[in-house]
C-alpha cells in the first residue's frame, strides 16, 4: 500500500525514496537508452565525480523523482502529453528538502528551454528523446522568459543540474547505487528540517 505523504517524515523520506529506487528504477526512461534510476544515478554520480557541491548531487539524483510521484499517495498525474512531472516532482521534494534542490527539480524542464534559448551550442547535447520533449514542453524560452529565468537566486545550481541531466544518459556507465547517495541526500533533509522546525 502506498503511503499518504502526511504519513512522512524527515525520518523516514530517504528510506522511503530509496524503496523507490531498488523497486522502480529499472523503468524504461521515455526513449533513452538508460533507465530511469541509472539516469539519475549517473546525474549523481558525474557530479560526485568532479567534485561537486552536496547540493548539486542529491539534486541530479532527485531531479526526475516526479516520474514517481504516484508513489506518494495523494499525488497523481493526468497522462497528458507533458505530464510537467517536474513540477509534481518539486511538489513532494519541498516538504523534505531546501528549496535549492526543490528548484532543480521544479525548473530542470525550464532549464533546457533557457539553454537552448540563450547558448545554442546546448541544443547540439540533446539526445533526440530530448528534443521530442523539448517540442512539448514549448521549445526554447522567449527573450521575456529568458529574463524572468535569470532572476531565479539559485540559477547557477539549477543550470548546472541541467547539464548533469543531458550527461546521464550512458548506456555502458556504472554506477553506485541509491543508498551510496543516502547520507547526504539524509544530510539535506536534516537541513531542511532545522531551518523549519
Amino acid at each position: 500500500m502506498k503511503p499518504d505523504i502526511e504519513m512522512l517524515n524527515h525520518k523516514t523520506i530517504v528510506d522511503f525514496i530509496g524503496s523507490i529506487f531498488d523497486r522502480r528504477g529499472g523503468e524504461e526512461y521515455l526513449g533513452e537508452p538508460v533507465t530511469m534510476g541509472e539516469h539519475m544515478l549517473q546525474g549523481a554520480t558525474i557530479a560526485e565525480q568532479n567534485g561537486q557541491s552536496e547540493e548539486i548531487i542529491v539534486a541530479a539524483l532527485l531531479h526526475d523523482i516526479g516520474h514517481f510521484t504516484s508513489e506518494f499517495g495523494t499525488f497523481t498525474m493526468d497522462d497528458t502529453e507533458d505530464r510537467h512531472h517536474e513540477h509534481a516532482g518539486a511538489e513532494v521534494l519541498e516538504q523534505f528538502f531546501p528549496r535549492v534542490i526543490t528548484d532543480c527539480c521544479r525548473y530542470h524542464v525550464a532549464a533546457k528551454r533557457y539553454l537552448c534559448a540563450t547558448r545554442p551550442e546546448y541544443f547540439k547535447r540533446l539526445s533526440e528523446a530530448s528534443i521530442h520533449s523539448l517540442n512539448l514542453q514549448g521549445g526554447a524560452m522567449s527573450p521575456d522568459e529568458v529574463a524572468v529565468f535569470e532572476k531565479n537566486p539559485n540559477l547557477d545550481t539549477i543550470i548546472a543540474v541541467r547539464y548533469l541531466d543531458e550527461a546521464g544518459k550512458r548506456p555502458d556507465m556504472e554506477t553506485p547505487d541509491f543508498w551510496h547517495f543516502a547520507p547526504m541526500v539524509q544530510r539535506q533533509v536534516d537541513r531542511h528540517s532545522r531551518v523549519n522546525a
